[in-house]
């Protein structure tokens, strides 16, 4: 806007959030990006700060490539575009309908749409033309051929701010790789929406960045008055960083879009006009620009962006998306004769639990050929290749799955280099996807387990982390520890994709079948960003996970989040525990004593709160003395001081109750087993009560065992 306007500060931004959060959106209000935005940062006061600095950042990067007359791209750029249709009935949205949507967003982009000659005179010297072109995807990220179209059919609809509809498991669709492609999502959406983008910065997964549009709002749409595609070319500029262009303050004058060349305007103008309109931020002149597309007038009055907008957004895509621009999204595919792509490696896993392994891979005939036969060449490490020869037959664009002949490795860590070579006794036409890497790693399994962290190699030996999402994950850090100088943290505070999973594995471990109990201890220091009162929230939850079947599937063994995971008060603000803000966990490993191979994970889903920690985690195997074993059960710490510990020896069986007596009598503490199956140990809490003698019972079928124990 004109004039040295102020640079939207944290507190304006926070004014505009809690305006936006007031108000239901309807189709008067037909974008959603603000509320979406809003939905994002009032998560997170660090997220908030760091949007903040960086739109400053690019604030001085525009006005400096402005001053030097190089914001601008020095030639015209084509961006694949993919749309998912993503509907009950996904057939509704045509191919046709698709493409005169995409015909309208070049024309709007380019300055060339039929309808600008209707830019008065008095802004057609602010009129942009931005060299930002979009093709639809001609190949898919796998390689594959495309007409950039998708379509989805799902139960989910309709769709709203939530990006449920960017994902399949919950009825969405999975984007393509954003870094690619620009993902369109087209839908059926909730609250009068038409649409909502994603903006540079604004914590969204890498999964999530692309533009929702409600399907009746593309070209040919049935909403008479938001059909002529403008809706797209309106998120687009959000998807390269624009801002409303009233600057979303709410009906004041203090805030603006940071663009210098469009005029203040109080707030979003609604319907369709002709000739000049004011308003109180600008009452005189040439009047507020309702023409502009980041407005929200019909269709039929939108009409331009301005060379400040077409700065900023060619800005945004060479400093927040340049890998756009380096997509071969927009090229066609060549079919060769003979091709055969190594889609993928399935086996070895990350982790294998024997020496011995079946590599298996996946290939895809992308030839024009029938694949009849094929040499598939295996190594690892640095070692000898083995040849394999596979022969069947594959069609044209087909998969098939191969089993290859089992390899042997000694303990470590290795890397496995799978290439492929003579599709059918002729030369692969295309070399650049014969070959793939993959690192695993065996070691056989343990029967101890004491790791504080300490040393400088992470993951321990034995000991790997599993990232699918390959963000943040569980890293080593120094300086934060129960005991030692190390620990282990997971960065929930800056972890913004909500429900993403990372696992710490331990080494596979034998649990001896001697052991009269077995436990995994850590000690644990979490913190909540959100108040731990407030309903419905996304918590950080850490799981202890237990597998048998080297890590196909896993069975919980502990499951923490909110109030029953910290160790401290809600911090706004990177969790850095004090001593005192650890605590000591035990798991329950008796079910698992005799058993080999197995595999314990700590999972981290995130909920974009705060830190989690662990440190000192053992595996504490307990053998008791003969005599000991023939009392039943044993009390410790006796005398306690609150809490103590009811070990059976061994896992009970026909056991009906455990019952808890003060010194008059009184039972104070009970637990019923329907079923007679009881486990290995109870921990008792005698904390709030007084000093003094307890009796305590178990209760079985046949008979009663009773032991006094002391509460000092």
């Amino acid at each position: 806007m004109n004039g040295h306007r102020p640079i939207l500060t944290v507190v304006s931004l926070l004014l505009f959030l809690s305006l936006t959060a007031q108000t239901r959106r309807t189709l008067d209000n037909k974008c959603g990006t603000a509320q979406h935005l809003q939905q994002k940062l009032e998560q997170n006061a660090v997220l908030r700060e760091r949007f903040e600095q960086k739109k400053i950042e690019f604030n001085r990067t525009v006005s400096t490539r402005s001053l030097q007359k190089n914001a601008r791209l020095t030639s015209v750029v084509y961006i694949p575009v993919v749309f998912h249709i993503v509907m009950n009935n996904p057939n509704l949205v045509t191919d046709a309908q698709i493409q005169a949507q995409l015909d309208t967003l070049n024309k709007t982009f380019f300055g060339a749409n039929a309808d600008s000659t209707r830019i008065p005179s008095y802004f057609k010297p602010f009129a942009g033309k931005s060299s930002i072109q979009f093709c639809l995807a001609q190949r898919t990220p796998d390689g594959d051929a495309t007409e950039g179209i998708e379509r989805i059919t799902t139960l989910s609809s309709p769709f709203g701010l939530d990006d449920r509809i960017k994902h399949s498991y919950s009825g969405g669709a999975n984007a393509w790789n954003p870094a690619k492609y620009f993902n369109v999502w087209v839908c059926a959406m909730t609250d009068g929406l038409l649409g909502y983008s994603t903006m540079p910065g604004d914590g969204s997964a890498p999964s999530e960045e692309g533009v929702v549009i409600e399907y009746r709002a593309l070209s040919g749409g049935s909403f008479s008055a938001y059909n002529s595609g403008k809706t797209l070319t309106h998120e687009t500029g959000h998807y390269f960083n624009l801002f409303h262009i009233w600057g979303d303050d709410g009906g004041g004058c203090t805030e603006d879009d940071l663009v210098n060349d469009t005029p203040k305007q109080a707030d979003a103008s609604h319907g369709g006009f002709s000739g000049l309109k004011f308003d109180i931020c600008t009452p005189s002149g040439n009047g507020i620009m309702y023409q502009n597309y980041m407005d929200y007038t019909d269709d039929s009055c939108l009409v331009m962006f301005t060379n400040g907008q077409v700065d900023r957004m060619e800005t945004a895509l060479s400093m927040y998306r340049p890998s756009l621009l380096s997509s071969n999204g927009c090229q066609p595919v060549v079919v060769n004769n003979y091709d055969v792509q190594l889609r993928s490696v399935n086996q070895p896993s990350q982790r294998i639990c024997t020496s011995v392994f079946t590599p298996q891979v996946t290939i895809k005939n992308k030839g024009a050929q029938n694949l009849t036969s094929l040499q598939i060449n295996v190594k690892i490490d640095d070692g000898p290749v083995t040849t394999y020869q596979w022969t069947g037959s594959v069609s044209t664009f087909s998969l098939a799955t191969i089993n290859l002949n089992n390899l042997n490795v000694a303990p470590g860590n290795h890397t496995l280099t799978v290439y492929i070579a003579n599709p059918s006794n002729n030369t692969d036409q295309d070399r650049s996807n014969d070959t793939l890497q993959l690192s695993f790693d065996y070691f056989p399994p343990v029967t101890d387990i004491t790791e504080s962290f300490e040393n400088l190699y992470f993951p321990p030996q034995g000991w790997d982390v599993v990232n699918n999402d390959n963000a943040i994950t569980w890293q080593r850090v120094n300086g934060i520890a129960k005991t030692g100088n190390a620990s282990v943290k997971m960065d929930n505070l800056n972890y913004g994709h909500v429900g993403e999973m990372d696992d710490l594995r331990m080494p596979s471990i034998n649990i001896p079948a001697s052991l009269d109990s077995a436990f995994l201890t850590f000690e644990l220091a979490a913190a909540t960003f959100t108040d731990t009162n407030r309903q419905n929230n996304n918590w950080d939850t850490l799981q202890v996970l237990i597998s048998t079947d080297c890590g196909q599937t896993y069975t919980s063994l502990y499951k923490k989040w909110g109030k029953t995971l910290v160790t401290a008060p809600p911090t706004q603000g990177d969790f850095i525990p004090y001593s005192t803000q650890w605590r000591k966990e035990s798991v329950n490993l008796a079910d698992y004593i005799g058993k080999n191979d197995l595999i314990i994970a700590f999972r981290n889903t995130t909920g974009f709160e705060n830190n989690i920690y662990l440190d000192d985690i053992n595996l504490r195997k307990v053998i008791v003395n003969p005599n000991v074993k023939e009392q039943g059960f044993v009390l410790t710490p006796n005398p306690t001081n609150g809490v103590f510990t009811l070990q059976f020896y061994p896992q009970p069986n026909n056991l009906k109750a455990i019952q808890v007596f003060n010194s008059v009598g009184q039972k104070i503490f009970e637990t019923v087993f329907a079923n007679g199956q009881g486990y290995n140990n109870y921990q008792i809490d005698l904390s709030q009560y007084q000093k003094g003698v307890y009796m305590v019972t178990a209760i079985f079928e046949d008979k009663m065992l009773t032991k006094k124990i002391i509460k000092l």
